[in-house]
């Protein structure tokens, strides 16, 4: 894995992925909707802690500077 998640991209992704993981508990998403919001923040803050994106390697975006 190379790294493809630049330091504010990654600091988004941290806060994005809690605040969703938080959503349903604050503003009580019915069924579905809290389970797609739990798993897209978990997904947002395990990108944002590994640094590596799968989808921005398939696209060819490095928003870390290097190569």
């Amino acid at each position: 894995m190379q790294i493809n998640i630049g330091t504010p991209e990654r600091m988004a992704r941290l806060i994005l992925g809690l605040v969703m993981l938080a959503l349903p508990f604050v503003i009580g998403l019915p069924g579905v909707w809290a389970w797609l919001s739990g798993l897209a923040g978990m997904v947002l803050i395990v990108t944002g802690l590994l640094r590596f994106c799968p989808a921005w390697s398939l696209f060819g975006i490095n928003t870390a500077g290097r190569k």
